[in-house]
């Protein structure tokens, strides 16, 4: 592990045990900080405290809490892990050329600058994919997935199709899944028969669907094991999973993808299936 790789991750980890302690508006920091560590790298402290919803004077707080001089040091960690982290030249240096301009440079606009720029960001994100998440968690997933009596999804707004395809999978693997979408209204209805022998897969992102975690802590009212997809160490699901998956989506002037999600969706159907033909 290269030096700036260690920096950072000490300093996530300051931030995850210190975020209970931390005032309302610097948990909103905190949260964002964490979940969003290639955007923190080059973004404006201005972007940065709008997404997070908070003045200015907040990041510069949040950084002197955490023993830096103001915020624009502590993105330069972020700045160096990310750079350390590309593999290609070419990208270093261009990484390098926004590192040195703190705007970045003009928005793409064109399809084709679009196409290269969304093509490049979620590159980032799958490469960073399999850091995230842990062999223990997929094997315990896999294995409460082999085990369910029956599989509930939930994913609602734009975690949907996600939930959607993984349903699909499942089902084609012969498995007894069933997609939460709330058709006509009846949430609770389509997971009114859940049980302790069943598992319910959960997928959601900030802002989280409040239907969603009605039906997770229904979920944990009955029993059942659940596995949470979502986008944030301190989401309202970990609480309630067994197995929670944190996936850092690429995110592009506020359009956020979901490649990485799909990718994990996908992981998880092949791997029971090669569960089962062992």
């Amino acid at each position: 592990m290269s030096k700036h790789s260690t920096q950072l991750s000490i300093l996530q980890e300051d931030i995850r045990n210190r975020y209970d302690s931390l005032s309302k508006r610097l948990k909103q920091v905190a949260r964002y900080i964490l979940d969003n560590s290639n955007s923190v790298a080059f973004d404006t402290v201005a972007s940065i405290a709008q997404r997070a919803d908070v003045p200015p004077s907040t990041l510069i707080r949040f950084a002197s809490a955490f023993g830096f001089s103001g915020f624009n040091e502590m993105k330069q960690v972020f700045r160096q892990h990310l750079m350390e982290e590309t593999v290609s030249y070419t990208e270093r240096a261009r990484l390098s050329r926004q590192s040195s301009a703190e705007d970045g440079g003009a928005a793409p606009e064109k399809p084709d600058e679009v196409l290269n720029m969304f093509s490049m960001v979620n590159a980032q994100a799958l490469q960073q994919l399999p850091t995230q998440i842990s062999a223990e968690q997929l094997n315990e997933a896999i294995a409460m997935l082999s085990q369910a009596d029956n599989i509930y999804i939930i994913g609602l707004r734009r975690s949907f199709s996600v939930a959607s395809y993984l349903t699909y999978a499942l089902r084609h693997l012969e498995r007894r899944a069933f997609l939460i979408d709330g058709l006509g209204g009846m949430f609770s209805e389509q997971l009114s028969m859940v049980s302790p022998k069943d598992v319910v897969i959960a997928i959601s992102y900030s802002p989280y669907a409040s239907e969603a975690m009605e039906l997770v802590q229904l979920g944990a009212r009955r029993g059942a094991r659940q596995i949470a997809i979502t986008d944030s160490q301190v989401s309202p699901l970990a609480a309630f999973s067994d197995v929670c998956f944190v996936v850092r989506e690429a995110q592009l002037d506020g359009f956020r993808s979901q490649v990485a999600s799909m990718c994990l969706a996908q992981t998880l159907a092949v791997s029971l299936a090669l569960n089962h033909a062992d």
